[in-house]
């Protein structure tokens, strides 16, 4: 099964190669799409990924934006690239009696990622995130 996050991962690797796509997803009836780039998100580029979208446009609004501060957080890489940096991981289910961990990230692994929040050390599986974040420091 094939989800918005595949299907404009997909065609804007076809269409805008140099353009990441960070996270895209349904809100109600818009798609919102969070894109990277290596010389950052002008206005123009986030114009140049509206039109390369046109299938999705005929079904949904669409909004094409940076990341911004708070960037999403949704590939082991992103993970990666960000350790050092503080992060809000929200969970699928409760665990520990916690919801969400916010703290430092100290590891990305494959399979997991690590943060030092402030009831201790945390490793979460990928899968177990339903959402995550940069936090503004």
């Amino acid at each position: 099964m094939s989800t918005i996050q595949d299907e404009v991962e997909a065609r804007l690797a076809e269409r805008v190669p140099d353009v990441e796509v960070l996270l895209a997803h349904v809100v109600g009836e818009t798609v919102e799409v969070y894109i990277d780039h290596p010389d950052g998100v002008t206005l123009e580029l986030c114009e140049k990924v509206t039109h390369a979208l046109p299938e999705l446009r005929e079904d949904y609004a669409l909004t094409v934006s940076s990341p911004g501060t708070e960037r999403p957080l949704t590939k082991p890489d992103h993970f990666r690239r960000f350790v050092g940096r503080r992060a809000k991981v929200r969970l699928r289910e409760a665990r520990e009696g916690h919801r969400s961990f916010t703290g430092e990230l100290v590891g990305a692994s494959d399979a997991e990622v690590t943060i030092a929040a402030d009831s201790g050390v945390v490793a979460i599986p990928y899968a177990d995130i339903s959402k995550s974040n940069l936090v503004a420091e």
